[in-house]
């Protein structure tokens, strides 16, 4: 029979397909709003770092405090209700490209447009978004879906249990600003432009920052038989338009 999605987390057709689509390269997965003319396809899945969650527990939130309390307390964070198997995971992330020229230069437009906790190798059969532990499925507004805010257009893949230890280099960076300090810098590991990586020895868990755009939805992709496979922000580049690409993950059957 296979795993049956509650309708209001399921994923749409269109979304399905935009899923199933962006970590495939070669895939078409829309056009940019403001050129439809213009395609955009996936080019490059890296490798952004390993991480550890020992506990199977997964946060994904902004590590970022809120600035508005002045107090700066350490980041609530949204831990997903599902969990995952605990051990070492891969994050990933996938890249776009939509050539275009501008004042006679050619630019190739690429962009991040997801990133990817690679929980196995396994076929994904269907995408639902996710809840946090706390949430209540009956208060999901239908057409609408469960979001994390993103401090500072950020969020994290983080263990649940090591959540306060593995922000604190965020919410201490804000601190130091809000004394003066005038070297205040964050003690984070840099992977590259866009990611950071925050490792707390003593718990074996790690906490690996991505941009994103805003509220964002974390989808999951499950197996055939319910078991999650991956779990997938898009960040700020998402395409709204339906994608072209036709090797893509089915709906999920779902149940009202």
């Amino acid at each position: 029979m296979g795993y049956t999605a509650d309708e209001r987390l399921a994923a749409s057709p269109e979304e399905s397909r935009y899923l199933g689509a962006v970590f495939t390269l070669g895939a078409q997965v829309g056009t940019p709003a403001e050129d439809p003319a213009r395609a955009v396809y996936v080019v490059e899945v890296t490798e952004v770092s390993p991480i550890r969650v020992p506990s199977g527990r997964l946060v994904v939130a902004s590590p970022w405090p809120d600035d508005s309390d002045w107090e700066l307390p350490t980041p609530a964070g949204r831990e997903l209700k599902d969990r995952i198997p605990p051990g070492v995971h891969r994050v990933q992330v996938s890249w776009t490209e939509a050539p275009y020229e501008y004042n006679g230069e050619q630019f190739d437009g690429r962009e991040e447009v997801a990133v990817r906790l690679l929980v196995s190798d396994a076929p994904v059969a269907c995408w639902e978004a996710a809840l946090g532990v706390g949430e209540s499925i009956e208060r999901v507004v239908p057409g609408e879906r469960p979001i994390f805010d993103s401090e500072e257009n950020m969020g994290s893949f983080a263990d649940a249990t090591a959540w306060p230890s593995l922000t604190e280099p965020f919410r201490q960076f804000w601190l130091d600003v809000d004394a003066g300090k005038q070297d205040a810098s964050r003690a984070t590991e840099s992977l590259d432009e866009s990611f950071e990586r925050v490792s707390d020895e003593a718990l074996e868990a790690d906490l690996v920052t991505f941009p994103t755009g805003g509220g964002t939805i974390v989808w999951l992709g499950r197996t055939e038989t319910g078991s999650i496979a991956s779990i997938v922000t898009t960040g700020p580049a998402f395409f709204h338009n339906e994608p072209i690409t036709s090797r893509v993950s089915r709906a999920c059957r779902t149940r009202s």
